[in-house]
């Protein structure tokens, strides 16, 4: 390992190290990247080295991956010395931590533990690269402390298993030795179906639990917070979309059926916006697979029409947490949520990719299905009204529910010779995500029905493929950033959202005026100012601000919408102050909001 080599690190591994590093005589962890989804898992186990002056951690990038967008930017993000690939294969250090077995593990000069990327193992996948070397055999593999799952299970036949991608001697094995010196499992479920399979790596097996189902575990109790962060309110039910990669995925189209474009015209056409929250949370290899910008592209109608694409990495478990009810597949993320106890409907299950006997095996086939022949929202509302929790995802997800990050600092520390630290061992708190409020900039069709002198229901459906059905009135508003500029001279109602002080639009006022003279067609035009405030301008020429209770979580360009019915039922507003001084009810689903009237001109 030349000191001159083009790329390789100097400093803090290398020849020159000793001399260029601020702090030497260290252990040297190594994280074993293969693509952005198994960092993720690595990211979970970082934090177990905090404040460690004895301990320097590294990164290196397999590049084995078909998956490898995002993976420098993630690498950079992290901030940790990258090692070039041939650089850590000839690098001594004490340990290396892998989420996958993509690479060549197997040359790796350190000890070696090995985590799962998702659930445990459950699924039927493609061998490794053949030719691999067989592992140093003088690698000592540490057994003092290590919890060996219980042996006198059932092991189910081996012999009618097809290989499984984690569990199986062509992924565990080179020349019949293991490759890793800790295979840590989350549950003794994997040890029986791991000695069947491959009983040479057996002795491998450690129970380390499930880090990222820890902080999950942990962050319940802030779920009000998260709902509050996605913008669900009061009486709204947030429905999370989520898929793993896999052309039998939900977002896939290589099943039977290709649910994706039923599904996104479904929920524009049934879900009510002020009723509906709607999320997608994808898989990390369908972003980085096909690019963000066409995902982006794939999706803008649905966004537009107020889904929120979840980031990958940061808010998915926050995502999950805060979920009413799951919309998913056969990945590790609709069996989290079905152990965080929430309602799972499943879009695509298909028995080809999943080993059966796997907890997600048996969970595919036992939680309820999408019918894509049948209304959607009267699935939702039976799935959430019948809804109770499948037993196996919260027992089998962890044995340790609560313990990975001692479990997994113990394994560590033993595999580098060093004594633990003396303070707990923690995880990471999940973050509070920034505000995501939904964002609505394709046309809305409003139904709406007066119940009474100052109450008013309102339906409103973001940009539906087909005119939806109720009594009462019917009108459209739009929002000024809609992609269609057509719609405006069409639009009832012109809104948009800023802040009262914004010197782009002027004021309220003035922003209204300009509308109402843009668009003569226009009843009313509204400025959002806030999460329960609007100012209205009316045809008529009024100016009023509509501000909710506290509380109150609607979006207020709804108020506005029952404004509107009201003096549609009643004529010009000639006295304005009458109206305003009784206030108005608003009635978005099964949720009144109370709304104060103020006359400014």
């Amino acid at each position: 390992m030349g000191a001159g080599t083009v790329g390789w690190k100097r400093v803090p591994v290398g020849l020159e190290a000793v001399r260029w590093a601020t702090r030497g005589q260290l252990r040297k962890v190594l994280l074993v990247v293969h693509n952005v989804t198994s960092a993720t898992r690595l990211l979970d186990v970082v934090p177990l080295f905090r404040d460690d002056l004895r301990v320097q951690l590294l990164t290196s990038w397999t590049e084995s991956s078909p998956f490898d967008d995002g993976v420098a930017e993630l690498l950079a993000r992290i901030g940790l010395p990258v090692l070039p690939w041939k650089q850590a294969l000839e690098t001594p250090v004490d340990l290396a931590v892998s989420a996958s077995f993509g690479g060549q593990l197997n040359l790796l000069s350190a000890k070696l533990a090995v985590l799962s990327h998702g659930v445990g193992y459950n699924k039927r996948l493609g061998t490794p690269d053949a030719g691999r070397r067989t592992p140093d055999a003088g690698r000592r593999t540490p057994d003092a402390g290590r919890r060996t799952p219980d042996a006198g299970r059932r092991t189910p036949d081996a012999g009618r298993r097809t290989p499984v991608f984690g569990l199986s001697p062509q992924w565990l094995l080179a020349n019949d030795s293991p490759i890793a010196d800790a295979l840590v499992l989350s549950h003794p479920e994997q040890f029986e179906r791991l000695e069947a399979a491959c009983p040479q790596a057996a002795p491998t097996a450690v129970l380390g639990g499930d880090p990222c189902f820890d902080r999950m575990l942990a962050a319940r109790p802030y779920r009000d917070r998260f709902r509050r962060a996605l913008g669900v309110g009061t009486g709204q039910r947030l429905i999370v979309l989520n898929s793993t990669w896999n052309p039998q995925s939900l977002f896939g189209n290589g099943g039977e059926y290709d649910v994706l474009p039923w599904l996104l015209e479904r929920l524009a056409a049934e879900l009510p916006a002020d009723e509906y929250r709607v999320a997608a949370v994808l898989h990390p290899n369908i972003w980085h697979g096909h690019g963000v910008g066409q995902i982006r592209t794939w999706l803008d109608r649905a966004c537009r029409s107020g889904l929120a694409l979840i980031d990958p990495l940061d808010g998915w478990r926050q995502a999950l947490i805060a979920a009413d009810a799951v919309i998913g597949d056969f990945g590790s993320v609709s069996y989290y949520a079905a152990a965080l106890g929430l309602p799972v409907l499943l879009g695509a299950a298909s028995g080809e990719v999943l080993d059966p006997d796997s907890p997600v095996g048996v969970f595919a086939g036992q939680a309820p299905r999408l019918d894509p022949g049948a209304a959607l929202r009267p699935q939702l509302e039976r799935l959430l009204a019948e809804h109770v929790p499948l037993t196996g995802p919260a027992a089998l997800t962890t044995s340790v529910p609560g313990q990975a990050a001692a479990l997994l600092r113990r394994l560590f520390y033993e595999l580098i010779a060093l004594p633990e630290p003396t303070r707990a061992a923690l995880l990471d708190p999940l973050p509070l995500p920034a505000y995501q409020p939904a964002a609505r900039t394709s046309p809305l069709r409003v139904l709406t029905r007066v119940l009474g002198p100052a109450q008013v229901a309102v339906t409103r459906y973001s940009d539906p493929p087909h005119e939806p059905a109720g009594e009462g009135g019917v009108h459209t508003a739009v929002h000024e950033d809609t992609l269609d500029p057509g719609l405006l001279d069409l639009a009832d109602v012109v809104f948009r959202h800023g802040t009262a002080t914004d010197h782009r639009f002027g004021s309220p006022s003035q922003w209204t005026a300009e509308v109402l003279a843009l668009h003569p067609q226009c009843a009313l035009a509204v400025y959002v100012t806030g999460p329960g405030s609007c100012t209205v301008r009316t045809r008529a020429g009024h100016l009023l601000a509509l501000d909710a209770d506290p509380g109150t979580t609607a979006d207020p360009a709804a108020y506005a919408s029952a404004l509107l019915a009201l003096l549609a039922e009643s004529g010009p507003l000639s006295e304005p102050d009458a109206l305003a001084a009784g206030g108005l009810t608003v009635q978005t689903g099964a949720s009144a909001h109370a709304v104060s009237l103020t006359v400014l001109r």
